[in-house]
């Protein structure tokens, strides 16, 4: 056999293979490949259980945070995550501007791991609950698995919030996708929904506070009298 052919033909596969490595990597940094979030009815939100994380929970139905006022809610994808650390606090900083307007900030978790949602306390100035059947993450549960170690934004994000000098752990499910919704009192509805589309996607604060601003707290009835 000819040497300069069994070189030719190892570099052709060589060559192959970098190319196939490289679009797959152009792939993985478009969203071409994220699940789809579907959207969330207020009838879907307003029947999750929660429960409260004292020692005795208290189940209640979802609604029962934003019945009267409205409110803002975390759903946190894992509290020892350095990155929903840092949205957390992020959500954290508008309170004096929520609490003006008359609206609580809530964050939901799926699950309790070890001390991982009294470490996660300090970044969140809110009451913190459990959803155990992970209902704020539907109305269909979305992935992100190894692809987002490979996607610029996560890595750009990963940086930022280490920058911004948070920090974490690995404890905990940490795949399935969290989102924050802003939702009006009564049937108002919900104002703004975002799903996280990768790791350390966090919420715009402003389209938060415009939703905020939005809310028209319900009026009791002896009031309308």
């Amino acid at each position: 056999m000819d040497p300069s052919f069994f070189t030719m033909g190892m570099w052709s596969i060589g060559a192959g293979a970098i190319g196939a490595a490289a679009l797959a990597l152009l792939l993985a940094n478009t969203d071409v490949f994220l699940p789809k979030p579907q959207k969330a009815t207020l009838e879907y939100l307003e029947d999750i259980d929660l429960k409260t994380l004292e020692k005795e929970p208290m189940t209640f139905k979802a609604k029962a945070l934003w019945e009267n006022n409205g409110a803002v809610i975390m759903a946190v994808r894992r509290p020892g995550c350095f990155l929903c650390r840092e949205e957390a606090a992020d959500l954290s900083s508008l309170k004096p501007k929520l609490d003006e307007l008359g609206i609580p900030l809530y964050a939901v978790v799926k699950e309790q791991v070890k001390t991982e949602v009294k470490d996660f306390q300090p970044y969140f100035k809110g009451e913190i609950f459990l959803d155990e059947k992970k209902k704020f993450y539907g109305p269909e549960r979305r992935k992100m698995m190894f692809m987002g170690f490979v996607r610029l934004g996560v890595w750009y994000n990963f940086f930022r919030a280490r920058s911004g000098g948070f920090s974490g752990n690995l404890e905990g499910e940490g795949f399935i996708l969290g989102g924050v919704f802003v939702v009006g009192p009564g049937k108002q509805g919900i104002l703004l929904e975002h799903r996280e589309k990768e790791f350390g996607d966090k919420v715009n604060l402003v389209s938060v506070l415009e939703a905020a601003r939005k809310i028209k707290p319900q009026t009791s009835t002896s009031e309308k009298k």
